[in-house]
């Protein structure tokens, strides 16, 4: 494999334009997977990130084929070698053009909100997606940015065929691709994680750029909201865990309850769109929290790391530590919120007495992993499952059945293990919110006494 990751892909590509760093850059990525790319490539560039929004035409007989492309502003672009082929009619460009329309209205609304488009007028613009295939959507993305005023475009992905520079043509004055392998097929094939990426993260990506480029407020202030008031990402910081430091990102609203820590599941990172959603949810609700990486970039490389969960617990108690000795932190009980395997890191250091922590969220987690510390867990925890997860949801009652402390298993309905549905992860988030508030009295300790 190429990438880990397309966080990884970013930073592989954001190697091959530094060239541009001090240019008038935008970064464009192309929502949903280019987006996650663009955002590393943004933030090495320290450029502002936008979209371009492009739908896919796809063949009626066969949707993942493209015969084309359509973007904002009336865009669109057709493969007529793919139309040939397809035997695809006026008729049948038209009927799937509406209906991808009708989306591309939707997705605008849903990533930008009330933000508007980052000025192109005049500006070199990096238009960024997670590989080339076709290259109909590429073009058309480029297209769009010309159609704004941009005074060049340059088409950046980690990954493409070989002939990648003839597919965009002259719609791209510039044409970055780090890798072409011989025997190009698709660009999952280069990528050992090329999970679908998810609406959360692009509007997490988003936000996160726009609270960079909006400039950081100073340590130590009510400074951890977002554009308006509104809770943001945090601003970074690096946990001591043992010898090691892992990038995280703190938010404390002014009068905070208390702060709770973040556990992500395997693959994860401290920009977990779903944990982040969580986490501005009980920024809003008046909580601090921590989200941030349980292992470094080597230790990620070693899948057995990412599945050690005594490992975890330990990095978690770190970060307790930690944040026990940060002065917006100081005094404040502290919970946990584990996701997936996370759930059960967190378990595991929640039955450590030195941990002191107030209560334990597990959101489609793995109690069951933290084995035979559960019954010695002191803090209230709730455990809250998918209805349409039923064998994350039978490990969570057995392993209901063997904690002894204040519990309860909540159960959202209809939702899967990702809790991807429609209101789910709200759901999660205000049962999240009431759980950590009705328990966040003072502790004892929040934090592991200094010197062990």
């Amino acid at each position: 494999m190429l990438f880990g990751n397309r966080r990884d892909a970013g930073r592989q590509l954001a190697d091959r334009l530094e060239d541009l760093r001090d240019a008038e850059v935008v970064v464009a990525g192309l929502p949903r997977g280019g987006v996650p790319v663009a955002a590393e490539v943004a933030a090495t560039l320290g450029a502002p990130l936008d979209i371009l929004l492009v739908r896919k035409l796809g063949v009626p007989s066969r949707p993942e084929l493209a015969m084309g492309a359509i973007g904002e502003d009336g865009v669109r672009v057709t493969n007529d070698d793919v139309v040939g082929a397809a035997r695809a009619t006026s008729e049948d460009l038209a009927a799937v053009e509406g209906r991808e329309r009708e989306v591309l209205e939707t997705r605008a609304r849903r990533y930008r909100g009330g933000r508007r488009p980052v000025p192109l007028r005049g500006r070199t613009v990096v238009v960024v997606d997670d590989g080339l295939a076709t290259g109909a959507t590429a073009r058309a993305a480029c297209r769009i940015a010309r159609a704004r005023g941009a005074a060049r475009v340059v088409l950046a992905v980690p990954v493409g065929p070989q002939d990648g520079a003839e597919r965009i043509g002259a719609d791209a004055d510039g044409f970055v691709c780090p890798h072409t392998p011989p025997g190009f097929y698709a660009i999952g094939q280069y990528y050992d994680d090329f999970e679908q990426t998810a609406d959360e993260e692009v509007v997490a990506c988003l936000d996160e750029a726009a609270a960079r480029t909006a400039g950081a407020e100073a340590p130590g202030s009510a400074g951890d909201q977002g554009p308006k008031g509104q809770p943001g990402a945090g601003r970074e910081v690096r946990v001591a865990a043992g010898t090691v430091a892992l990038g995280g990102q703190l938010a404390v609203p002014e009068g905070a309850a208390g702060v709770v820590v973040f556990a992500h599941g395997s693959g994860s990172g401290r920009r977990s769109p779903r944990n982040r959603h969580v986490a501005a949810g009980l920024n809003r609700a008046g909580l601090g929290t921590l989200l941030f990486d349980l292992l470094t970039e080597d230790e990620e490389a070693d899948r057995a790391n990412v599945f050690d969960t005594p490992l975890l617990a330990r990095r978690l108690l770190d970060a307790t530590s930690w944040l026990a000795g940060r002065p917006e932190a100081r005094g404040l009980p502290v919970g946990y919120f584990g996701a997936s395997t996370g759930a059960a890191a967190a378990l595991r250091a929640a039955a450590e007495p030195e941990a002191g922590v107030a209560a334990v969220v597990s959101r489609g987690g793995r109690p069951d992993l933290a084995g035979p510390l559960l019954p010695r867990v002191a803090a209230p925890t709730l455990l809250v499952v998918g209805g349409n997860d039923p064998t994350v949801l039978e490990l969570n009652e057995a392993a209901r059945s063997r904690l002894t402390c204040e519990n309860r298993l909540a159960v959202v309905p209809g939702a899967t293990h990702l809790f991807e549905e429609p209101g789910a992860l709200d759901q999660v988030t205000e049962l999240a919110a009431e759980w950590f508030a009705s328990h966040m009295t003072p502790a004892p300790a929040a934090g592991r006494p200094s010197g062990t």
